[in-house]
């Protein structure tokens, strides 16, 4: 049983079955919110409902509330290791067996009823043979659901095909055996207006037949796309190795592995789960996961995560979390509970759906007493009434916001950029200001080596190679930033930290110093003027120098500093064109500061703020009246994140303050935040999009049945076109850049 807990509330996820439409998913849903202290939201295009209850409340009585409003539950099925998932295609295999009949039927039969020169003498009996199968096999998921809807008093949109169909087939077979419909040589020419008879001598097959097979159509192409929609959460899914050598030889199921067991991961091989490299370098491609096309050197020491694929030499790799604590988990999880949350304008959409169904009912009523009252003759009256019915199924309403959020949150996974829920969405249209924090999140957030400044004479190669293989020895990050450029193999003799000025030692028969001037001065070796103009150069630009000597003599002036990512003033220049202005937030000093905001283009920039004050930062900006979005990657961020209207966290950052955001950054690439506001607001046009034209559509098609003139076959096809053009317009957000 999938089921999370806390001090008070549980929380599970069920599989809902039988909905077909989104009026069943709003009946859900209030059915389950009439329990004392149950929460629940149903999705209609993930076919799931998330519900948190109240300790005490068993999840089989949830069950039970869904079974007796007509539908089915299931809480999930465990895994089983050596099991392949079942693909879920019964469904579509149904409706394409039953979509396949009804076109072979109801072909023919609307050729008879539209062409007069294929009304051969009894063409019409031809006509019920061919029809009937269609209504009755073909729309028997329709006249099932809408049987079931009808003992729980209740009427959804198969409420409304089922009355439209059968009515159409059940006046037709009065007016074949008991009005003049059946009289040899009856023709019945095909037309958009109502014809003024009494209707006795008219027959509806190809309207009901033609429904049928529309909504049909309409449903498999939506079932198909609704797949194509989730396509990218079950890639993710997938990513992971399915299993994994141990480095004591054996071979066992990923779902098997524990933490703190070591494993071999040769070239080409993914990465079972996330943990730390113990012996071996290799380069990691990380794209299917993070999106990123460059593989990332990594050598002992260094962590790995996940799905990643090995393209370099062998890796033993010690594992720090498996199952659901990896990476991968963490963020097909926050995909799924994006996918399976109601944005806003989502629940303003199931409202109406929710009470459409009845006033349809009510209006078609409307209409078939207003055109008998006129004395237009049952014909019209009655085929002004199943067209009502047809043409306002809300189905394009309730497919408008799952199907976008589907697709818009799983080609962000794609791209390494996870949406935390649908309301997020909602806030990326208002932001006007973006905070960003600068260590590792403009910065490396690493010291690096970035200016060798030597005395005449020297060599740099020389000062490297001593400097570096002495720094080795140290875990200093300034040290450590020394070493990794250096990559020295020197031999180090008598190595001594001298605390807060440097360190010392011999290096290949040579007394090496390295650290801050004084340490120098303190052994007579005085930086030469050029030296000393360079140090104080560096200083000022708020970047930290280091003095380098050996023999007696003072040899370089060593520059390190955290520098600014290469993507990071591209990624400002985008946050700009968003219509967004970027503000510098660092606890460093003032000089730093703007220096990193003038390499990247930051023209406001607030300095030498403690961790715990960054919040105010972000409370005073919104008492200013702006929109605050913060982007940051450490603990003492992830405060602030929560207090942003939208917080962003690199996904290279802390857990903290991932789970203080809203949208979660997998790379470490500030250009993927501008990404993220676009692929939100992008999501959001195409559901609001959506939403606009399920509205538009029943609001022009409504009357112009209700008056007569749409035909009941032309309703349904309108109908089912609706609904594939809502899910084929949210399928464009796969193409998203």
């Amino acid at each position: 049983m999938s089921q999370l807990t806390d001090d008070r509330q549980n929380a599970v996820e069920l599989s809902i079955g039988g909905m077909t439409c989104a009026s069943c998913a709003n009946r859900i849903e209030r059915k389950l919110n009439k329990l004392d202290g149950v929460t629940a939201t149903v999705n209609y295009a993930t076919e799931k409902a998330k519900v948190t209850f109240p300790e005490g409340v068993d999840p089989q009585q949830l069950i039970a509330e869904v079974e007796k409003a007509g539908y089915t539950a299931a809480l999930p099925a465990p895994p089983q290791p050596d099991q392949a998932e079942p693909e879920p295609q019964d469904e579509l295999q149904s409706l394409r067996q039953r979509l396949i009949t009804s076109v072979v039927l109801a072909v023919p039969v609307i050729a008879m009823a539209m062409i007069p020169a294929l009304q051969f003498t009894n063409w019409q009996w031809l006509s019920l043979t061919l029809a009937a199968p269609v209504v009755v096999y073909a729309g028997w998921p329709f006249h099932k659901a809408a049987w079931t809807n009808l003992r729980h008093g209740a009427a959804t949109m198969d409420t409304l095909i089922s009355i439209g169909t059968l009515a159409a087939l059940g006046w037709s077979l009065w007016a074949l055996f008991f009005g003049s419909a059946g009289t040899p040589g009856m023709t019945h020419p095909f037309a958009f207006t109502i014809e003024r008879t009494d209707g006795s001598g008219n027959i509806y097959l190809e309207a009901a037949a033609g429904v049928t097979a529309f909504i049909l159509a309409g449903r498999y192409f939506e079932a198909r796309s609704k797949r194509r929609a989730g396509a990218a959460l079950r890639a993710l899914l997938e990513l992971g190795a399915k299993d994994v050598e141990l480095a004591d030889g054996r071979r066992i199921p990923t779902e098997q592995l524990k933490t703190g067991d070591r494993f071999i991961v040769r070239p080409g091989e993914k990465i079972a789960t996330d943990g730390v490299i113990e012996e071996g370098t290799s380069a990691v491609d990380a794209s299917m996961l993070t999106g990123e096309s460059v593989p990332v050197e990594v050598r002992p020491g260094d962590a790995v995560t996940g799905a990643t694929v090995n393209a370099g030499g062998r890796l033993i790799v010690r594992a720090t979390r498996v199952g659901a604590d990896t990476q991968l988990a963490q963020m097909a999880k926050l995909v799924e509970d994006a996918q399976t949350g109601k944005a806003q304008v989502q629940r303003l959409a199931d409202r109406i759906s929710g009470i459409f169904v009845p006033i349809v009912i009510a209006l078609a009523l409307g209409t078939l007493g207003f055109w008998l009252g006129t004395g237009d003759g049952a014909g019209a009256a009655f085929t002004a009434a199943v067209a009502v019915l047809i043409i306002a199924c809300p189905c394009a309403l309730g497919l408008a916001t799952p199907t976008a959020l589907l697709v818009g949150t799983g080609r962000g996974a794609q791209l390494g950029i996870l949406i935390k829920g649908p309301e997020v969405l909602e806030s990326t249209r208002r932001i006007d200001t973006v905070v960003l924090d600068k260590t590792g999140t403009v910065t490396e957030g690493r010291m690096t080596l970035t200016g060798v400044h030597v005395a005449e004479g020297e060599s740099e190669e020389e000062v490297l190679r001593l400097a570096g293989a002495l720094e080795h020895a140290s875990e200093h990050p300034i040290a450590q930033a020394i070493a990794r450029q250096a990559r020295s193999q020197a031999t180090v003799e008598d190595f001594t930290n001298v605390e807060g000025l440097g360190v010392q030692g011999i290096v290949d028969g040579h007394a090496v110093l390295v650290g801050r001037p004084r340490l120098l001065e303190e052994w007579s070796q005085h930086l030469p003027a050029d030296l000393e103009r360079d140090l104080h150069e560096a200083q000022a630009a708020g970047r930290t120098a280091v003095a380098v000597g050996w023999d007696g003599k003072a040899r370089a002036v060593l520059v390190v500093a955290d520098v600014v990512k290469p993507t990071s003033r591209e990624a400002i220049a985008q946050l700009k064109a968003l219509g967004l202005t970027p503000v510098l937030l660092t606890g460093d000093n003032e000089a730093v500061a703007r220096t990193v905001a003038q390499e990247v283009g930051i023209d406001e920039v607030i300095a030498e703020v403690l961790p715990a004050d960054k919040v105010d930062v972000v409370k005073k900006l919104q008492a200013d009246g702006k929109v605050v979005a913060m982007v940051g990657d450490g603990v003492n961020d992830a405060a602030a994140l929560a207090q942003a209207d939208l917080g962003l966290a690199m996904g290279t950052g802390t857990d903290a303050a991932i789970e203080a955001s809203d949208l979660t950054l997998v790379r470490g690439d500030l250009r993927v935040a501008a990404d993220a506001i676009r692929l939100s607001r992008r999501t959001l046009s195409t559901i609001k999009g959506n939403l606009f034209w399920a509205f538009a559509y029943n609001v022009a098609a409504l009357p112009l049945a209700a008056l007569g003139l749409l035909n009941p076959m032309i309703a349904g096809a309108a109908m089912a076109f609706s609904s594939v053009f809502v899910v084929t317009n949210s399928l464009r957000l796969r193409r998203f850049k």
